[in-house]
């Protein structure tokens, strides 16, 4: 008897929202239970009593660089807190309560491989370092949502340069924490821990390449992948690592996370593309999420002209998902 496996990121089509509720906004946040955690005194009460203060709070809210604007309303706190992927806490997108257990402080960031002298810094010893920022970004899920979140953070590029990589260097591979106890997910021996994520050099030191500490004003929330994650905005959701503790540079291609899952629709370079679809659905257009607005989907996700010539001479590559 042939018996069907499901892994635990594949949803049945069953449970997926259907399209006349994520068009309307109420219905889709009643759907999702978005409202209600939203909302939820309990959910509320735990952020609470999990909250320490943040040696760097006094750093928010950052200047905002204006060279990077919208083309869409900024997405609702409450929906971007409580509505997104962070797997080390679930498979579904209600995390923010399980993710209160992430212990943000002490936390240390490693640096090592191809560079001149490996080191650790201390998170807080790292943000003051950095010149701080705050950019607005548009991120495209590869489930066909948008969302447009004022980060806060500084460039990649600036990292790399505290790195000093050597000339052989030609990726960065990152990793999450790890720690069964307070992610208890990670007891699942089935998925590929750490999550780990890679760019190649081109692309981390491209200026949209965004270490983020804070967003919305104030250090970035637990549920968002504090207290250091990426946001790469022309590229697909899941290539935006959260709880980064390591950096390595390499001249060896790291296999991320979704590639060690699923490779034959989850690829290394995952750019966005309405042209090219995901095995299983479109990505020709995406839903701006708690707006209710369907829109075409943009090249690069409407980055080309930062991002475009990064790829010249990689045709016979598989550049998209």
């Amino acid at each position: 008897m042939h018996v069907i496996r499901r892994r635990g990121w594949e949803i049945p089509e069953h449970h997926a929202t259907p399209e006349h509720l994520f068009l309307d906004r109420r219905a889709f946040l009643a759907a999702t239970g978005i409202a209600a955690i939203s909302l939820s005194p309990t959910l509320a009460l735990a952020q609470r009593a999990a909250d320490v203060p943040d040696p760097t709070a006094d750093l928010y809210p950052a200047k905002r660089n204006e060279k990077y604007v919208l083309d869409r309303p900024v997405t609702d706190e409450k929906i971007n807190t409580n509505y997104n992927n962070f797997y080390e806490f679930g498979t579904s997108k209600q995390i923010a309560r399980n993710a209160q257990a992430l212990k943000l402080r002490p936390w240390t960031v490693k640096i090592d491989g191809m560079v001149e002298k490996e080191q650790e810094i201390g998170l807080d010893d790292l943000i003051r370092k950095m010149p701080l920022e705050e950019r607005l970004y548009r991120h495209r899920c590869v489930e066909a949502w948008g969302m447009a979140i004022p980060w806060s953070g500084f460039p990649l590029a600036k990292l790399v340069e505290l790195a000093k990589p050597l000339s052989a260097a030609k990726y960065l591979k990152m990793e999450t924490f790890l720690d069964p106890v307070v992610a208890p997910a990670q007891k699942q021996t089935w998925y590929p821990w750490p999550y780990t994520e890679g760019l190649t050099m081109a692309e981390a030191t491209n200026e949209l390449a965004f270490l983020v500490t804070g967003a919305y004003g104030k250090p970035v929330a637990k549920s968002q992948g504090a207290p250091l994650r990426l946001a790469v905005p022309w590229k697909y959701g899941f290539k935006s690592i959260k709880s980064i503790a390591h950096f390595t540079f390499t001249d060896q291609r790291p296999k991320t996370y979704w590639e060690a899952l699923q490779a034959s629709e989850y690829g290394f370079w995952a750019n966005v593309n309405p042209q090219v679809a995901h095995p299983r659905w479109s990505q020709a257009s995406e839903m701006l999420i708690g707006v209710g607005e369907r829109r075409p989907t943009l090249l690069f996700n409407g980055y080309a002209e930062f991002v475009a010539g990064i790829y010249k001479g990689l045709e016979n590559e598989r550049l998209w998902v």
